[in-house]
Formats: structure tokens, sequence, C-alpha cells
């Protein structure tokens, strides 16, 4: 962090309240808040106007803030309930969602709660975390912490309820409470399970440490209450009242005790055996106590320790002793279990002078830091001793490394350049320093490293020394250039980019490369997986820190995003060109978040010319990431890809990609968002389809060749032939035409030519698809089927879209394809037995085989037709249903519109001033219908109720067919059958009498009437398909089951004739005669031998 003398006053950064730094308006400050004294000794009247801070209903401002911990914590509760925590969790947030749609907000509030109780539940028997653990104690301990976590992820939801806000304000500030009082907690046991979980036990305490410390800067330095009022802070002269922060004195004092002693008695717990047995071990306690300790020291300075004293003195002098003591343990721990037990190679003084030296460069430097950190160093006799003390350690650490002793001016000429620049903010003296800092590391380098001929991740040793010092020097200097003028700020950017690129070619190098293992020790990685993820957040909040303070600018931090972001994508896929393509991507995809953020001014929206260089540097950038697009198929499927699946992804990714260009700044463009619909659907079909690619359009790349003609595949497996998929691609066009004419991409609404064309294409694609993929052997029947389709599209196109014409045309087209329907069945098992039989080279039909493979072949297509008609005649009962009803809203639009206009004619200009919309509305409806008013629909459409109703008897027809064609006449489908009668209408000729009222008449009279037939004939096929003999001439048993059921099935007869009344008048009866046919349907119920009758 840079000293404040050193920020310019113009440019002197915005403080936020981030992640990394707390807001210093939002928390306690000693010098903000003293103790206040009065002239009469008096204090009440300040406690009382602390004690009175509104409660501010409003959205909860530290969402971000809680969502670091708990956000991470929910996905790894879910890594480990698995599937079904995840199907619980999925369940319960729709119907949450569903409620909170249906504004029901106690309703939602109650099933986010009773979804986390469930999911909970799920998890405690799903988990395997007793035989993990292999302890009962520690099972529970871990479904306690797990629980606990859940009730803190509910907590948090119910904040986001407004009405909890307004009616039980009380509650929710105790939630806020409770969220950051116990999130620290569990949520470091939690991120440390998990990191455990990852890499290891052997550092565990270390990782507790660091999360402890994270969260305590989170949660645990004073924070201003989300629902307290603004006000407050300005009513009390910028004092900040006790009550308005979010934790008390207690929770405050718990969490420095939770961040001092927790580390230090789980690395008690868990090293038990070996606490004492090495010096090693030993200053491990020092270190899990005493880093924690100086970490809140410094914490004090941003009001951690505000519940100790609120004397600024007195903290100070806390700090000062305190940190003295703590400095100098962790120092010579830090020596004894670091310097000297991983860097001993490179400390070039014999014993004991090395101990001695290292320890005065150690703990001088430190010393150093923290007197610059306490602002100790505030005259000319500190800057002095400052000064000479820098000087000292620089001089010191050279000799420890092994630096020339002709040569030890130089690192001491550094030091004092290095502590000039911090007394006198001489900016000159910074790049002194970096130009000796360099010399020396260079030196370094090529001291311990150079003569080394040693080839390491594919290049030697030199290579690597270059690229070190290289990205050493950079970092060194890139503080100097972000100090400099604004107006040179390009430097910096420059600086960072070209460090940022060496970063992320070393890193690729050796975490990529298959042979960068540690001499012969191949579970001991030289780069391991947490240096990846360090560097990459330390990267980006160092990019952030600096755009806050506008030390770069808006390119230099998207570039910069998106190379640190790249660098996660090493963690999945080890593929060498992974990390640059998916940086190539990001820049691609990202523009339209990170260039043009500032919607309030229109330089920051997109032109088109910009919009269609953006989507097009995103097409050719997923298509240079074809490979790795194609190893990540490869990671996910554990196979490689069809090439309809890569095109599909690349498709859907360039779509994807889009999305933000059209969301964020051609919004209010029509075409845009038709044409991004048409291109996700078009990569989800080729996703789902998969269609025969040419290797032209995927390959061009020798990975991807490499990987679809592998010689193990070939001599394991041989050359395999599959079946032809060409077809797919016809149904993937009828599929984007639709679309393209839904979307008006294509104007068949007002080009009657191009609708008939369209129609018509349609047909073909969708009848050659289906005579190719279903009916190939039957190649005479191709014809009448695409002429079945064809009529098919074209009816239902101008149904929906009338043209004058039309109207007179279509009663035939409906007739043609009721033709059609016989003539199909029929010619379809003539050609079938002729081809089977030509094939099979048997002319002789009386042959078994011969026979039962016929009938088999003849069936199955006969049933693949009566599917295919009864679509289609379902198809169109619904197009017309929706026609109907349409022209019924236009007409009571019509003549309500009229009755309104006519009643409203004396209200004031106010009360009408919705009339013109509402006539725009109607000339809109009007204008989809060109040519063809809905009074001529009326009369020479009125034929459709009676297409529709053919319709809908055919459709319901071959229904039942295929219902005792594919399940031998289950008495269950009639109930998911006759719904299909919903689609009658009512016409003049077959349902005249039926109104609204009886629209459900033709449903249960239909159930009615196939139960009684169904019973009837089931009673008949057990008498008359058995041998009966002498049974029913005497009486015999097949006699008494017939006179029992048929008995038993009469007395069904009352109930369906009463219900059928019922459904048909939807009049309540008065009488008693329902209640007293409800014991005549016992005896059925009970004694029945038919299924049928118990319905």
């Amino acid at each position: 962090m840079l000293p404040p003398e050193l920020q310019p006053p113009p440019y002197r950064p915005y403080t936020s309240p981030s992640f990394s730094s707390p807001n210093f308006n939002n928390v306690y400050s000693p010098k903000r808040n003293p103790s206040p004294s009065y002239p009469n000794g008096n204090t009440t009247t300040n406690r009382r106007s602390q004690h009175n801070s509104r409660f501010n209903p409003t959205s909860f401002a530290h969402n971000a803030r809680i969502a670091v911990a708990l956000v991470p914590s929910a996905a790894f509760l879910l890594d480990l309930g698995g599937t079904p925590v995840v199907a619980a969790l999925t369940l319960g947030l729709m119907v949450a969602y569903v409620l909170d749609s249906l504004n029901f907000k106690s309703g939602s509030f109650f099933a986010v709660w009773f979804t986390i109780i469930s999911a909970q539940i799920v998890f405690c028997f799903s988990s395997s975390l007793f035989t993990s653990f292999n302890s009962v104690i520690l099972g529970l301990l871990g479904c306690c912490v797990c629980g606990f976590a859940s009730f803190l992820i509910g907590v948090w939801a119910s904040l986001q309820f407004k009405w909890i806000q307004i009616e039980f304000p009380t509650i929710v500030l105790a939630f806020e409470r409770i969220l950051f009082a116990c999130t620290p907690v569990i949520g470091s046991v939690l991120f440390s399970w998990a990191t455990v979980s990852a890499v290891g036990m052997m550092n565990a305490s270390y990782y507790y440490m660091v999360f402890n410390c994270v969260f305590y800067w989170l949660y645990s330095i004073p924070r201003v209450s989300s629902f307290k009022m603004k006000q407050e802070v300005s009513y009390h002269g910028g004092e900040v009242p006790d009550d308005s922060l979010v934790l008390g004195q207690l929770e405050s004092c718990l969490h420095s005790l939770h961040l001092l002693f927790f580390p230090l008695m789980f690395h008690i717990v868990s090293h038990s055996a070996i606490l004492f047995s090495s010096a090693s071990t030993i200053c491990d306690l020092f270190l899990l106590f005493f880093v924690p300790f100086l970490f809140l020291l410094y914490a004090s300075t941003r009001g951690a320790l505000w519940w100790v004293t609120k004397s600024e003195h007195q903290l100070r002098s806390i700090r000062i002793v305190n940190g003295a003591v703590a400095l100098v343990i962790v120092v010579v721990c830090l020596e004894v279990r670091v310097v000297f037990h991983a860097f001993a190679r490179y400390i070039q003084v014999p014993w004991p002078l090395n101990y001695v030296l290292v320890t005065v460069t150690m703990l001088g430097g430190a010393a150093g830091a923290g007197a610059y950190e306490m602002n100790m160093i505030a005259d000319a006799s500190s800057s002095l001793a400052f000064t000479g003390l820098a000087v000292f350690v620089s001089a010191a650490g050279a000799i420890v490394v092994g630096f020339p002793v002709l040569f030890i001016p130089l690192p001491a000429v550094a030091g004092f350049y290095l502590a000039r620049f911090f007394t006198k903010k001489n900016l000159s003296s910074y790049f002194a320093f970096v130009v000796l800092g360099s010399l020396m590391v260079t030196w370094f380098v090529v001291h311990n490293f150079w003569d080394l001929n040693i080839w390491m991740a594919g290049m030697s040793l030199k290579s690597f020394c270059k690229f070190i010092v290289a990205d050493v020097i950079l970092a060194m200097a890139v503080p100097g250039l972000a100090l400099l003028p604004l107006k040179l700020h390009y430097l910096t950017e420059v600086g960072l980019i070209g460090h940022a690129l060496l970063l992320c070619h070393i890193e690729n190098r050796f975490y990529t490369y298959s042979g960068i293992y540690y001499y012969s020790f191949d579970d001991e990685v030289m780069y391991p997986s947490y240096m990846v993820v360090l560097t990459t957040f330390v990267g980006l909040a160092l990019v952030r820190r600096l755009s806050v303070d506008h030390r770069i600018g808006p390119k230099a931090v998207w570039v910069l995003t998106c190379l640190y972001s790249s660098k996660l994508v090493m963690l999945f896929i080890t593929s060498k060109a992974a990390l640059w393509a998916s940086a190539i991507l990001l820049l691609a995809v990202s523009p339209p978040l990170l260039l043009y953020k500032d919607r309030s001014r229109t330089a920051s929206k997109m032109k088109p010319w910009q919009g269609y260089s953006h989507a097009a540097v995103i097409a050719l950038s997923v298509w240079f990431c074809r490979e790795t697009i194609f190893e990540a198929l490869q990671w996910w499927n554990g196979r490689s890809p069809s090439g309809g699946l890569l095109l599909g992804v690349c498709v859907l990714l360039t779509g994807l990609a889009c999305v933000p260009i059209v969301a964020l700044h051609f919004s209010h463009v029509m075409s845009a968002k038709r044409s991004l619909v048409l291109v996700i659907a078009t990569g989800v079909l080729f996703i789902v389809m998969q269609p025969p690619v040419p290797s032209s359009w995927t390959y061009h790349s020798e990975l991807i060749k490499a990987a679809r003609q592998s010689s193990d595949d070939i001599s394991i497996y041989g050359f395999i032939t599959s079946k032809p998929t060409w077809p797919s691609w016809l149904l993937m066009s009828a599929i984007l035409l639709s679309l393209a004419a839904v979307t008006s991409i294509i104007p068949i609404r007002y080009i009657v030519e191009l609708r008939m064309i369209f129609s018509i294409a349609m047909g073909i694609a969708l009848g050659v698809y289906i005579s190719a993929e279903y009916f190939l052997q039957a190649t005479v029947l191709h014809i009448l089927i695409v002429t079945t389709t064809v009529c098919t599209s074209v009816f239902v196109v101008f149904t929906h879209l009338p043209s004058a014409s039309s109207t007179k045309v279509l009663p035939w087209v409906f007739a043609l394809l009721v033709a059609l329907f016989p003539v199909t069945y029929l010619l379809e098992g003539q050609v079938r037995v002729k081809t089977i039989l030509a094939d099979s080279g048997v002319g002789d039909l009386g042959e078994e085989d011969s026979k039962l493979t016929a009938l088999l072949a003849v069936e199955g297509a006969r049933t693949s037709l009566l599917g295919l008609y009864a679509a289609i005649f379902m198809l169109i009962a619904l197009e017309i249903k929706y026609e109907l009803a349409s022209l019924m809203r236009e007409k009571f639009n019509e003549k309500g519109g009229g009755g309104i206009r006519h009643s409203q004619s004396g209200q004031s200009s106010d009360s009408g001033s919705s009339f013109p919309k509402m006539r725009f509305m109607q000339q809109r409806r009007a204008s989809t219908v060109p040519a063809f008013t809905i009074k001529r629909m009326a009369a020479e459409g009125a034929w459709m109720p009676a297409v529709g109703n053919v319709a809908t008897i055919m459709c319901f027809a071959i229904c039942l067919i295929l219902n005792v064609n594919l399940t031998g006449g289950s008495n269950r489908a009639i109930f998911l059958l006759a719904p299909i009668l919903l689609l009658l209408n009512q016409d003049s000729d077959f349902v005249a009498g039926f109104g609204d009222k009886q629209r459900y008449f033709p449903v249960t009279i239909v159930i009615s009437g196939y139960l009684i037939l169904t019973s009837v004939y089931s009673i008949w096929e057990e008498i008359w398909q058995g041998n009966v003999g002498w049974g029913m001439q005497v009486g015999g048993p097949n006699w008494l089951f017939a006179v029992k059921n048929l008995a038993l099935l009469i007395l069904t007869f009352p109930s369906h004739i009463l219900f059928n009344h019922f459904v048909w008048s939807y009049k309540k009866r008065n009488d008693s005669v329902p209640l007293l046919t409800i014991p005549l349907n016992l005896p059925p119920l009970l004694i029945t031998d038919v299924v049928k009758l118990q319905f």
C-alpha cells in the first residue's frame, strides 16, 4: 500500500467498502468518536442520542461481503451432498420462485427455509462424512458445521425479503448481527476443510490461520449496519454511534480471541504427537499465535480494537510495545522455520556469523517497515535512523547471499536511495533503487543458476533465468511508474501488461509441461496449483487497486483482467495452448462488460460498426480456440466429441458471448435480438442433433485429426460404418426456418408469395426427413409422405396467416390430407410386404417365417404412420382452436371497445387518454392479417370449426388405435387421451348444441362410454375366447361370471349418468339422489372380476 503522502491530492484514491480494505466512512474510528466530556459530567444525552438510531428498510448493503464466504461454502456443501442435495434444492427453489412470482411473499419465504431444511436433512443421509472421517464424533461435528452454514445461508436469504424488513425490523437487525458474528467462524472452518481436502493435511493449521485473518478483516472490523439511517452519521457530527455498528463489544472480543487461539489450538490437537520434537515444530506454535497477533495489531489501525479502549494514545502504545515483541518472535521463528530450512544453500556466510547477519537483516527490515507503517518516521532524527538502518540492512543482506565484498557499497547505496524515497518522497531515488536492485538480482541469478546445464519444462535454465530477471525488474519498476504524472500512466500499463504476459508464460510452461517434477520425486511438483490461484487473485487485487486509484485506464484493466483470469484454465485443461486460447477468448468477449461500463454517457455505448466488429472478433476467437474447446469437451465427456457437437459448442459460445453486446448496447434493436436468438438456437440444435459435419469445418488441426483417427481405436474396433445422419440437417433447417419466421427475420407475415415458398419448403424438409429416417425401405411412400407434410405445412401456415383466397383453398387441402391417410396406410403395408419378400428371395407367402417377418414389419411401420397422422391432426386441431379463440377475443375487444367509448364519451380528456392506445393496439392486431378482415373470416371461414372437429375426432380415434396396438388397450390411457376432445369447437353440424358450459362433457362421456364398452368386451372375451363347453348351457361358472359382472356394471350406470348430467348442465342438485348412488359403487369396487369396473 502506498503511503498517503505519496498520493497527489487531486487523485487521492477513493477507498470503497471492498474486500481488500474497509470503508473508513463506515467504520468506527477513535478520532471520530472519542469519549465525550461535558461540563456538568452528564453523558445521558449522548447515550440517548446514540440509542435512538432509526431503522431504515433498504436493500442489504453487505451482500457482496457476505457472498465471499457463503457462496463458496454453499458450493462446497453441494459437492459434499451430491446429486440428492442438488435435486432437493432445485425443486424447493423452483417452488419458492413460483410463489414469489405470484406475489405470495410469505409463502416464498417459508419455501426457502423449508428448502434449506430439506436439503440439510438430505445432506445428512446422502453425504459420507462418517465414513470419510472414520469417527462418529468428527462426523457429528462435521454435520453440525454444515448445518450451521446452511442456517447462515437461510439467514442471508431472509434479509433479501423487503417485507420482513418492514414488518420485523428487530429480527432483521438480529439476522444481520448473526451473519457478521458467525460467518467468519464457520467460513474459515469450511474453507480450511475444502483446502485440506484438495492439498492435504500437512499445513492445515496455516491454512486455517490465513482464512481466519481474511475473514477477520472482512467481518470483524467495525461496519455500520445496512439498516440504520445514514442521516444518523451527520446528526452526530460525523461520529458513528455504537448502536449503529453491526457487531457489539462482545462479538468483537470473541472474534479477536478466535483469531488468536483457534489456529494454535487446532495445531495442538492435530499434531499433539510431534509438538516438541524439533525446533521447527516449536516455531510453528509461536508463529500460529504471533502472526495473527501482528495482524490484529495492524487491523487496530482500522478500528479493530475499539472494544478495548477508545483512547488513541493507549491504542498506539499497545501497538508499539506488543508489536515489537511479536515482531522479534516472528522473525526468529521464520529464520528457523523458513530461511535456514529452505534457503540454506544460498547463505554464503559460515556459522555463527550467518545467524547473526540473517537476524540483523530480517529483524532490521521488519523493524523499519513497522516503524514506517506506524508513522514513527516524522522528524530529522528518525529519518536519519531509518536511512542508516536501511543501508545497514541492505549491506548485511548482500553479505549473507555472498555478494562480492568489493561491490558491497552497491547494495548499501540501493538501501540509501530506497530510504530517501520513503523519507523525502523523491521519485528519482526510487528509480535509482530499481536500477541498483536490478543489478543485484541479475548477479544473484547468474551467480547461482547460469552455469547449470539443465532443461526444465522444455526450455533451458538460462532461458528461464532471463524470464525471471525480466519479470522481477518489471515488478520493481511498476510502483515507481505508478507514481508518475497521470499523462504518463501508459508506462504503468505497459509494465503491468508485460509483467502479466511473462508470468503467464512462465506458469504455463511449468504447470502444463508433462515432465516438470522435482528431481526423481513424482509426488512433489515444482509449481503447485495453489501458486496459480494465489498469483491470479493477487494480480486481480492489484489491478483493482490501481484502477480505483486511477493509476491505469480501463483498457489496461480489461487486458490485465483477461490475462490473470485465463490462468485459471490451466487448473482444468493441461494443454499448452489452453491459457492463450482462453485469454484471446476473454479479450474478445469481455469488452462490452469492461470497456463500456458507464451507461450514463452516450460515448460508452457501442456504435453499430463497433458491435459488428466485436461480434466478428468473437467468432474468429472462438474458431481460433477450437482446439481448446475440443479438449474441454473431451475432458468432460471422456471421449472425442463429434464434429457436430464441436461446431455446435463453437456456435453456442459465439452466441452467448454476443449476449452482453446486444443486452447492454443494442437492446432497442429488435433485429439484433432476433439474430442472436437464431444463432443460439443453431448452436443448441447442433449440440442436440449432432449432424454429420465435413472435416473442413472442424478440423484444420492436427490435434483433432489425431484424436479422431487413433490407431488404437482402429486396431481394436476396425473401421466402423455408422448410420447415415444427413437427414438431421433437414430437421435443423425446418426448425431454423420456423424460428426465423416467428422472429420475423423472414417476413412471411406481409408477403404472401414468400409465405407459400416458406410453407412448401418446410413441408418438403420435414417430409424428406421423416421418410429417410423412419421409412427408408418403402421408397414408393416417400412421395405420399412428402405430400402429406407439405399439405400440413400449407394448412397450418395459411390458417395462422391467412391470405385473400386461402379460406377457399384450405378446406380442400384438409380434404386431400384426410384422403391421403387411408391410402398411405394401406399402401405402406403392401409395399413393405413386397420389399421384405423380395429382399429375402422368397416368393412363396406360405412360409411361416416370411409371413411373421412381413407382418411384424408392416405392423411397426403402420404404427409409425398412425403416430405421424395423429400428430398432424393434433397440430391442425390446436391451430384451429387457437385461431377461433383469437377471433372471439378480437370480436369481444371490438364490441367492448365500442361500448366503452360510447359510455365514456362524456368523460374528461384525462380519462379518455387510454382510448388512442386501445385503438392503436386494435389497428396493430388487425394489421397482422393483411387484406383479410375479421368479418370476412367470419363469413368465408365458417369451415374452420367443422375442420377442427374432424381433426380432433380423427386424432382421438388414431390415439385409441395406438393405445390398443402399443399397450393392449390400457384402461388408464383413456384419462390421458380423452382431454384431446377439449379441442372440439361449436359448429352447425357435429356439435351444434354444445356451448361453453358443455366443453368438458365430451371428455367425461367418452371416458364413461369407453370404460363401459371395454368392460363389456372384457366380459365377452373372458367367456367366448376360452373353451366354454357346457358352462353356458347349464349354468356353469362362466355363466355366473357374466351375470355377476354385468349386474355390477349396471350398478355403475346411475353414477355415470348423474356425473355426466352435472357436467352438461353445471346445475347444483338439491335432492339426495347423488348420495343414494354412492353405496351402489361399493360392490363393483370390492367384488368385481373386471378391473375396468373399478374405475
